[in-house]
């Protein structure tokens, strides 16, 4: 029997909790998207909170971005920049370090935000169409009484 910390999850569990299936966290995984949790010797990986909230976040973007996985790592180290941005502020030992730090975090962010942006652009156009498409057929109907 394995022991495991408090408040950690399997596999299993992560993929029940996040919607995907463990082949598809494993692949996250060896592409990096999701950094490896800890694994003892003889035992299996286990995984946090952290990490259903990444999974979350990067299945909701690929499924409502329609990413690829090039465009999946790139979003995830705009995620991972943003993330860890306080503890490398507090690292940085000049002002001009700082400034690059967030000018990099804030340039990934802008990079996800325009990818959003046109993704909701085209989404807006399609609903336009559809409604015109609707409002046409609806025409037709009334017409024809």
């Amino acid at each position: 029997m394995s022991r495991r910390r408090p408040g950690t999850l399997r596999i299993g569990e992560l993929a029940s909790r996040t919607g995907l299936t463990a082949p598809t966290i494993r692949y996250y995984e060896q592409s990096g998207l999701l950094p490896g949790g800890p694994r003892p010797p003889r035992s299996h990986r286990t995984y946090t909170e952290a990490d259903v909230e990444r999974l979350d976040l990067l299945r909701r973007l690929r499924d409502l971005l329609g990413v690829s996985l090039g465009e999946l790592q790139e979003i995830a180290a705009a995620e991972e920049a943003s993330t860890t941005l306080p503890a490398r502020l507090q690292a940085a030992t000049s002002v001009a370090e700082r400034a690059a730090l967030v000018d990099e975090a804030l340039g990934q962010a802008d990079a996800v935000l325009n990818r959003v942006h046109r993704r909701a652009a085209s989404l807006a156009r399609l609903q336009r169409m559809l409604e015109l498409r609707r409002h046409a057929i609806e025409g037709t109907r009334i017409g024809s009484a």
